[in-house]
């Protein structure tokens, strides 16, 4: 069973503290959605709230259609995978798993037969045996999801739970989770603050800033089409290049800047006068000489400060007028612009986005 979570102008507060400010939303059933934003902006308190452990303090919360006022954690449709994952040392892994079960009620026989079928959906069926200290962190992370789907909650919610994890198992367990959420088919929750996490894994991600949210989309909508400065610098690396807007005409903005002036997509409706930023992100701000064969818009001049050597990419950093840096992507094949040399960059108007200013991640 699977359930569609409602959120309808949720505030949380903490005496004069407002964690969560006014959030709605809508989570349809068997949707894998994302809460993405920085350390302190309310993610994890709004995912407490959904599963009981926090009251909010206005607004209404509705899973599967249904009023969750007054009903507390162990009533809800709900089941909650906590960061610190807080598995049982002294079971074993199929006791651990079989642990809710057990709590519930349900026979030896009932229990051990849906903790090995569990197991056997998160690719541990040959595990149950062990002790939990003799699991890999990446085994860990599953004999919890195991454990919390034994219940049948019909949204699975979960609070960073990779982020204990090094980078290459964090990776495979991005793969993991998504695999899982296909095929159990309940909706799941995850709290994150690392936007790569939230991209792969997610249909659709909402971006939080101060207990706000701030845009709601798809990975590819909030990478493409950021609505705020705050998304367009915090979901990806991006290039941001103030001013004020000289001209708006036909959904297109020019801003002149002290790069000066560029023309770039206007879908906030930017009129002329007004303090602006145009965004551009690093892999659309190209050399000259690779851009398309169409005109390019936009031309920037500068020089290499430094390069940043990532295996799959190099980040070039460009010194531009005043000494603002600019990041670009250097070339996959051949060799990156040496420090010290003189780029001419470039980019379409349909490659940058221009934003009304306002804070920045």
């Amino acid at each position: 069973m699977t359930a569609e979570v409602a959120l309808e102008a949720m505030t949380v507060r903490f005496g004069p503290f407002t964690a969560v400010d006014d959030v709605s939303l809508t989570v349809a059933p068997g949707e894998f959605f994302s809460f993405l934003g920085p350390s302190g902006c309310g993610k994890t308190t709004l995912l407490r709230t959904i599963s009981g452990f926090v009251e909010p303090t206005s607004g209404t919360l509705r899973i599967g259609g249904r009023d969750m006022r007054g009903i507390g954690p162990n009533r809800r449709p709900t089941a909650l995978i906590f960061q610190s994952l807080a598995l049982f040392p002294l079971m074993t892994v199929v006791e651990n798993v079989a642990y809710g079960l057990r709590v519930r009620g349900h026979s030896r026989a009932a229990r051990r037969a849906r903790a090995e079928a569990l197991l056997n959906v998160v690719a541990l069926g040959d595990q149950g045996g062990k002790r939990i200290d003799q699991l890999s962190g990446g085994q860990k992370q599953r004999v919890a999801i195991a454990r919390a789907l034994a219940v049948e909650p019909e949204v699975l919610l979960l609070d960073e739970p990779l982020s204990a994890l090094d980078l290459k198992l964090r990776q495979h367990m991005r793969n993991e989770l998504r695999a899982i959420q296909r095929r159990v088919g309940i909706t799941f929750i995850y709290i994150t603050h690392d936007q790569g996490e939230a991209l792969t894994m997610s249909d659709r991600i909402g971006v939080m800033r101060g207990g706000r949210l701030e845009q709601v989309g798809t990975g590819r909508a909030l990478y493409d089409s950021p609505e705020t400065a705050f998304v367009a610098s915090f979901v990806g690396e991006a290039n941001a290049m103030p001013g004020v807007v000289r001209d708006a005409a036909d959904g297109y903005a020019v801003v002149e800047t002290a790069f000066g002036s560029l023309q770039g997509r206007n879908p906030a409706g930017m009129k002329r006068g007004s303090q602006a930023v145009l965004f551009v992100r690093p892999e659309r701000l190209l050399p000259l000489s690779t851009t398309p064969p169409c005109c390019p818009q936009n031309r920037v001049r500068a020089r290499v400060a430094d390069l940043a050597y990532e295996g799959q990419v190099t980040h070039v950093m460009c010194a531009a007028e005043g000494g603002r840096l600019l990041a670009v992507l250097g070339p996959r094949d051949g060799e990156p612009p040496a420090p010290g040399s003189d780029v001419s960059l470039a980019f379409t108007a349909r490659d940058a986005v221009v934003l009304p200013p306002a804070t920045q991640a």
